[in-house]
């Protein structure tokens, strides 16, 4: 990696503030951000939505199988806006072999039950590692950070569990006197099809809002972490020192 050509300025963080950094860096390419992921996202939304039909929880499971997944095409945008650079669907699309079908089946399926998984996936998506030989790598960077990356998607979690009620609580706050749907019927999927399709379509809301954030937060501790084992900060002010 060509440490001085990183837009991000580099010193000692903790992972906190590593993770507030990766927030900050995902504000300044949100219109990157959210239009690749949005192109990727919305039809899988889509056929979540649809699957309605043969299960009333299947669409809960698909979108969240789908998270890691859809986690790559943003940390794809956010690793060239680390750089400076700006990024469009053609250069998702160019590089969709990369991006959405490297590690298909580990992606869907074991990378979905990793609790840190947004600070470990640099490793598998950037570093151009196999999945045998990464084990290695991923315990050096996890290592003294397993709890905060825990923690930060505990904190995910939350935030993302507490936007999707609040939106599916708007059915009941603007339904017309004595028409409220019983939140029993809500779960089960015995409410008229557009009522029942609230919960999902309010999960689906806040999983394409917050996710950006999310893996832009692991990316950033990722980020740091790499800077203090290799001391990138180090390396960054020496190479600006020495560039006048």
């Amino acid at each position: 990696m060509q440490v001085d050509a990183l837009a991000i300025r580099l010193r000692p963080r903790s992972p906190m503030e590593a993770a507030d950094l990766g927030v900050r860096l995902c504000q300044s390419a949100a219109s990157s951000v959210f239009l690749c992921y949005g192109i990727v996202a919305l039809p899988l939304v889509a056929v979540a939505l649809a699957s309605y039909e043969i299960a009333a929880w299947l669409p809960w499971l698909v979108l969240w199988c789908s998270k890691p997944w859809l986690d790559r095409t943003i940390l794809f945008v956010l690793s060239r806006a680390a750089f400076g650079k700006s990024t469009s669907p053609l250069d998702v699309w160019r590089e969709q072999r990369q991006v959405w079908w490297r590690h298909l089946v580990f992606t869907w399926t074991v990378r979905r039950l990793s609790f840190w998984r947004s600070l470990t996936q640099p490793v598998y998506q950037l570093e151009d590692l196999s999945i045998w030989n990464a084990g290695a790598r991923v315990r050096q960077i996890r290592r003294r950070h397993s709890m905060w990356a825990m923690m930060m998607t505990s904190a995910f979690s939350l935030a993302e569990a507490a936007l999707t009620l609040a939106l599916v609580s708007l059915v009941f706050w603007f339904a017309p006197a004595g028409l409220a749907p019983e939140p029993y019927d809500l779960l089960v999927g015995e409410a008229p099809l557009l009522v029942a399709l609230t919960i999902p379509i309010s999960y689906a809301a806040a999983l394409l809002f917050l996710e950006p954030f999310y893996v832009a937060a692991g990316f950033a501790m990722y980020l740091n972490r790499r800077a203090e084992l290799e001391a990138w900060d180090i390396e960054q002010e020496f190479r600006r020192a020495f560039a006048h």
